[in-house]
């Protein structure tokens, strides 16, 4: 599924992620007290959607995916409720990895900034002794 292409899609994955948020945050499972939803792509026919997320401690990515998944019928049944949709879409939720990606990113910058610094030190000490 690939990002949407107009607005009413843009509109139709904005709704669906705003009630699914809300509802994630109204499920009493401890598996999803840090979940966060970060994006939904709907297909142009809205029979599906992917629902992205992420969770504060890594960790812990497998099981909310685990207990989102179990969920799933109770959310679509929230979206049937809240949206005048044609079709309530299958949700098919996923880790969103971008976040890990960036965080995986940023690490190497620190690393390699690390690196220079010491390198620069380094480099000077050598200077200082010639």
């Amino acid at each position: 599924m690939s990002k949407p292409s107009g607005p009413r899609m843009r509109k139709v994955n904005s709704i669906l992620h705003e009630v699914i948020a809300e509802e994630v945050e109204r499920l009493k499972d401890p598996r999803l007290s840090f979940v966060t939803i970060t994006d939904v792509v709907t297909a142009p026919d809205l029979h599906n959607a992917v629902v992205f997320f992420s969770t504060l401690r890594r960790e812990t990515a497998d099981e909310a995916a685990v207990a989102l998944r179990a969920a799933a019928r109770r959310v679509q049944a929230v979206i049937g409720r809240e949206t005048r949709m044609k079709f309530v879409p299958k949700l098919d939720f996923r880790i969103d990895t971008g976040i890990t990606t960036g965080e995986r990113i940023d690490q190497i910058i620190r690393d390699l900034a690390a690196e220079r610094e010491w390198a620069d030190d380094h480099d000077e000490s050598v200077q200082r002794h010639d």
